[in-house]
């Protein structure tokens, strides 16, 4: 083979691009990978690692807040944005650096540039120089990822308006911030910027924060955002927006004609993702999108052209790193020719880091009702489980939706402390298509925030023990 022919292109090294390219490396295929910025992709670098680096800083705040219930006394809490920021960078570069080592391990050639498509199993790469160089791969996969949408009156200008990135590398805290958007991103921010002293409004256009959650599960972390001094509007509309010398002005519609409007010196935008689709030669190869704007693909993450594949973000919803990484998987081994290649959409977990935490997994209740399922629900609060009192950590509760006919968890959902590492179980439940029954006779240890998972299940049996 020629130096830049390859078995395998991947455009793209994110959590699917580079799972993609490692996993094709493995099972013996010549494979590039074609990134213009740095390994890692958003996640890395401006979204999943650096956010939680940030929330874990919010989260010693608040804890040091309560030290003297629990027998320490402190001095003055003292925030340093600039010190977190500095953390949160190192754990990234940390990673990105790993996912270069691992490249090397496995033998993934790295084309630095931006990619895209110039005819049958040819992509153009140009690099930082200007200077371009086509490589040629027998399998292509487009693996771009997403950025921020802004809003077509409030543009985001990364100084009064920002973006996600924005609200990541201010080094310092505004006294005031408005976030438009009160989906994952909007609740991680609102949760940093208020822990570390500014005033946070949080405005969404849905009747509750976190709108795709189980209900009841948005109505905990509403409360406790309230209980912390946050202003959360609800069920209101943007109608415009005013950018000042000193701030925003913002105006607000609600359903029955009032208006209301808010002032900040900051405005975050964090009304969702859009695909990266532009200008990697999708017209010019034919390929088919969707009406969302999306890169339409079957089971097997493969498009309309023969040999070009697309995963993670490129790929539709939902806009998960993990659910990228798997598809990047699945691609893999599809084109090695598993039949059994694919993924299992209805059991993607979905994880909010803020604070309190929301998971889930399957079917809220509403949605289980609506079709038209035969359903019992069980739910065990925080306050019941001992870890939980120990820890001083009692808001939520885990909600166990059962269907009565086989008795198969339809839907699992947690709220509280570490939330978004127990909803792995009812994941693996659900891969192995565990009975509730089944979930209570595995012996959890004790004490531990686990037993809640046991509990709920017995409690969707209608006979839980501690409740």
């Amino acid at each position: 083979m020629a130096d830049n022919s390859f078995d395998i292109v991947v455009i793209g090294a994110g959590p699917g691009g580079y799972v993609a390219a490692i996993k094709a490396a493995q099972l013996g295929y010549r494979t590039a990978c074609v990134e213009e910025g740095n390994l890692g992709g958003v996640c890395l670098n401006i979204g999943c690692i650096p956010t939680k680096a940030l929330l874990e800083s919010a989260a010693m705040i608040t804890h040091l807040g309560h030290a003297k219930e629990f027998g320490v006394t402190v001095g003055e809490i003292k925030t340093d944005m600039a010190q977190a920021v500095k953390r949160s960078r190192q754990v990234s570069e940390r990673l990105v650096k790993g996912i270069g080592f691992l490249f090397k391990k496995n033998k993934v050639t790295h084309v630095a540039g931006r990619g895209r498509l110039a005819g049958k199993g040819q992509v153009e790469v140009t690099g930082k120089d200007g200077k371009t160089q086509t490589i040629s791969g027998k399998h292509v996969i487009i693996a771009t990822g997403s950025r921020p949408r802004d809003l077509p009156f409030l543009k985001i200008d990364h100084d009064r308006v920002w973006d996600s990135t924005d609200a990541m590398m201010s080094k310092e805290a505004p006294k005031t911030l408005a976030i438009i958007g009160a989906g994952a991103i909007g609740c991680e921010f609102a949760d940093v910027y208020a822990a570390f002293g500014t005033q946070v409004t949080i405005i969404e256009m849905a009747d509750r924060v976190l709108p795709l959650e189980d209900r009841d599960c948005s109505a905990v972390v509403e409360k406790s955002y309230r209980k912390r001094g946050m202003k959360v509007l609800t069920g209101v509309k943007l109608e415009k927006a005013e950018i000042g010398a000193n701030g925003v002005t913002l105006t607000i519609s609600d359903p029955k004609g009032g208006t209301q409007t808010v002032e900040a010196e900051r405005v975050l935008s964090a009304i969702g993702r859009a695909p990266l689709v532009e200008d990697i030669g999708l017209e010019a190869a034919g390929i088919k999108m969707t009406d969302r704007g999306f890169i339409a693909v079957d089971r097997q993450m493969r498009t309309n052209v023969e040999g070009v594949y697309a995963i993670g973000d490129v790929a539709g919803p939902p806009l998960l790193a993990h659910k990228g990484s798997h598809e990047g998987v699945a691609c893999i081994e599809a084109i090695h020719g598993d039949p059994h290649a694919g993924i299992d959409y209805a059991n993607i977990p979905n994880c909010t880091y803020c604070h309190p935490e929301v998971a889930s997994v399957g079917l809220t209740e509403e949605q289980a009702l609506a079709q038209g399922m035969d359903i019992q629900v069980g739910v065990f609060p925080w306050t019941a489980n001992g870890r939980a009192l120990t820890a001083g950590d009692t808001d939520g509760f885990v909600k166990v939706i059962r269907d009565k006919r086989y008795s198969e968890v339809v839907g699992a959902h947690i709220v509280g402390p570490h939330a978004t590492e127990l909803i792995a179980e009812f994941v693996v439940g659900r891969h192995l298509e565990t009975t509730v029954e089944e979930m209570d006779r595995a012996m959890h240890p004790h004490p531990t925030l686990s037993e809640a998972v046991a509990e709920a299940a017995l409690a969707a049996l209608g006979h839980a023990l501690h409740i």
